[in-house]
């Protein structure tokens, strides 16, 4: 069902809030939701948390004022392409219906469009904007973009990322789920992770066990070693534990306090004659436990 208010926001909240230009004759439909089918992959989460139940109070309140924008799925229905939470802010609201603007597009556009839309939200963990930064590189890349660099550039462009920053998201998508999870709940820096995700995903597999295994999360200076014997080929599951528990040598410093030994000695010895008497006892005990041994 539309509505004047829904019109109203159709062109310039559209522009202002997707950075993308409107189409001339675009209109405003209202579709079943029961017709909707998910983004093939995608990657950002659809949560009901807080942040939801604030959607929902506020599409019961005033409905839905921002329309989606979905294309014809090829078997039936359509496809959304920006407006998944919105969807399910309707399906909790109890709405059959949620406005759309139904458009033709490839799948390049459409996953440019999907990320765009999305990749602005506080909420977004390093998993999701990884995953987001690779389908929408791909994409770009099939659409003509010129130079990897300059592509990189361009994908980070609608969330003020930079090309490295990018590169760096993209190779994040290279880690199996259980080390992603631990980015995502900083247990691995990012930068560990980019390192890390130069393993083979054999290797990464070790990894996660050791972890599992030891309760220990690799260093930086560990995650360069493993990838430099990933690198030459000369990383193996028991390489990858040793590294990963593996304990810098300390020097032991004992140090007792002068109050302490003088409640020892009378006070007419000297620093010398102290010393003597400490290493002539530890002496007597080293012989004592070498005997017990």
């Amino acid at each position: 069902m539309k509505s004047k208010s829904a019109q109203k926001v159709r062109l310039t909240s559209y522009d202002d809030l997707f950075g993308t230009s409107g189409q001339d004759g675009e209109v405003i439909t209202s579709v079943p939701i029961k017709l909707f089918h998910p983004f093939k992959d995608h990657p950002f989460r659809v949560v009901d948390d807080e942040k939801m139940q604030e959607t929902v109070e506020s599409v019961k309140k005033y409905g839905i004022l921002m329309p989606g924008i979905v294309r014809p799925h090829p078997e039936s229905g359509y496809e959304v392409i920006a407006g998944h939470r919105r969807w399910r802010a309707c399906e909790l609201a109890g709405l059959e219906e949620m406005p759309v603007i139904i458009r033709e597009l490839d799948d390049d556009a459409s996953t440019v469009i999907m990320v765009d839309t999305n990749i602005q939200r506080e909420d977004i963990l390093p998993s999701e904007k990884a995953r987001a930064y690779k389908m929408k590189y791909e994409a770009m890349k099939h659409q003509g973009s010129k130079g990897e660099r300059n592509t990189a550039d361009l994908v980070g462009e609608a969330a003020g990322d930079s090309g490295r920053t990018v590169q760096r998201y993209i190779r994040l998508a290279e880690l199996v789920q259980e080390l992603l999870d631990y980015v995502d709940s900083s247990k691995i820096p990012m930068v560990v992770g980019e390192k890390l995700s130069y393993l083979k995903v054999g290797e990464q597999k070790w990894l996660v066990d050791a972890i599992t295994d030891s309760g220990t999360f690799p260093t930086k200076e560990q995650a360069e070693l493993l990838k430099e014997r990933s690198e030459a080929e000369n990383l193996t599951e028991d390489g990858v534990y040793a590294a990963l528990v593996k304990k810098k040598s300390a020097k032991m410093n004992v140090t007792i306090s002068e109050k302490k030994i003088n409640s020892y000695f009378p006070p007419t010895y000297t620093k010398e004659q102290i010393e003597d008497v400490i290493y002539s006892l530890l002496d007597k005990w080293k012989q004592s436990e070498e005997g017990r041994a």
